[in-house]
């Protein structure tokens, strides 16, 4: 597995609304169970709108919202323009393959903060709406023609605390054998 020693924040956002982006911020305080406070998806249940209307009651898998900066750098290169919190993501890192992590990956960010891996964050029309072309720009084949969504990887607060950019992420791996991560 890959080595992530230097694995950080680059930055935090949030939004009180459920506004396609989020907005940057010096810190977040993620509240074990919910999210991020103040921010429009932090919950116990379903927050997402099309989630709250399927089934208000189901736990809410989606408390936190990670994308690798590496990707807009990605996107950069293919005529993008897309900075941190734009693509609605709470924590914004750098030096993590967040997409190659298993399901059950644990992220101890700062002092305190622990979020879980549940999933992939399922690529919506909403992009398009951003910056035309966007939607497909995060959507991919490997070699199998599987489809791989790029659009990071969402996750659970097991331990609260406040996350800052410069904050250094570690990595816990979960027991093998490893569950690959599926959209949520």
């Amino acid at each position: 597995m890959t080595s992530y020693e230097n694995a950080s924040v680059e930055s935090v956002s949030l939004s009180v609304t459920h506004s396609f982006s989020k907005f940057s911020q010096d810190r977040i305080f993620l509240i074990e169970g919910i999210g991020a406070e103040g921010d429009a998806h932090a919950g116990k249940t379903v927050q997402h709108r099309s989630r709250v209307a399927a089934d208000p009651s189901r736990p809410n898998l989606r408390q936190v919202h990670l994308i690798h900066s590496e990707l807009f750098e990605e996107l950069g290169t293919r005529g993008f323009t897309v900075s941190a919190g734009q693509m609605g993501e709470n924590i914004t890192t750098r030096g993590i393959d967040l997409l190659a992590l298993p399901a059950g990956t644990r992220l101890e960010i700062g002092n305190a903060a622990v979020v879980e891996i549940t999933g992939l964050r399922n690529p919506c029309a909403q992009l398009d709406r951003f910056q035309p072309g966007l939607m497909s720009a995060v959507l991919d084949r490997d070699d199998n023609g599987e489809l791989v969504r790029k659009a990071g990887v969402m996750g659970i607060v097991i331990a609260g605390g406040e996350v800052r950019p410069g904050d250094r992420i570690r990595v816990r791996l979960p027991e093998q054998p490893f569950r690959r991560l599926e959209r949520v």
